[in-house]
């Protein structure tokens, strides 16, 4: 088994073209590639935000949406999901959606390195206890969604660019139909 993480490669219009090690792909000119964005919420209706170690390549530092992650070539979406939860924070994941099926970005960190991903964004809830791993959070949280708005409308900068764009469109949507939340504190 290989041990360096393969990333799908995508086409300006988002159909996969190829595949490249993850660690060749992240530069100053980074190929478009697949990733996925998941919001971890738990029964309080709160949720997880994490802050990026400090080992990081992009980010270090920063506090961003729960964890994220590249579907491996021939992996489902889901799978990809599962895998990362476990492998970031430890944790197992339940009720699995989409919530911005067409999120997409760019952003360039401050050494340079590109982010340019077709992103879905996902919700799930869990109840475990969040276990990270050193090499990827150095800190966490679990906050209302309101307050994680309101912090990120502040202070953008303490926040990955990919996390403020997020809650801006998830804010514009309505509470999920099973959320203990009413629609104003949706994340």
């Amino acid at each position: 088994m290989s041990q360096t993480e393969q990333v799908v490669l995508l086409s300006d219009d988002g159909y996969p073209i190829g595949t490249a090690d993850k660690v060749a792909v992240h530069t100053h000119d980074t190929a478009l590639h697949l990733a996925f964005s998941c919001h971890v919420m738990n029964e309080a209706g709160e949720v997880l935000v994490t802050r990026r170690a400090l080992s990081k390549l992009t980010w270090p530092g920063v506090w961003t949406n729960s964890f994220c992650g590249h579907p491996g070539p021939g992996e489902s979406m889901e799978d990809a999901i599962a895998r990362r939860a476990e492998r970031e924070l430890g944790i197992t994941i339940s009720r699995l959606e989409v919530v911005l099926p067409d999120f997409r970005y760019r952003a360039v960190d401050a050494s340079g390195i590109v982010e340019n991903e077709v992103c879905p964004v996902y919700r799930a809830y869990t109840t475990d206890a969040v276990a990270p791993a050193a090499d990827e959070v150095s800190e966490f949280e679990w906050v209302e969604p309101q307050s994680l708005r309101n912090a990120a409308a502040a202070a953008p900068f303490a926040f990955s660019p990919w996390l403020v764009w997020q809650l801006d469109e998830l804010s514009a949507q309505p509470a999920p139909a099973d959320s203990p939340t009413t629609p104003e504190d949706t994340q």
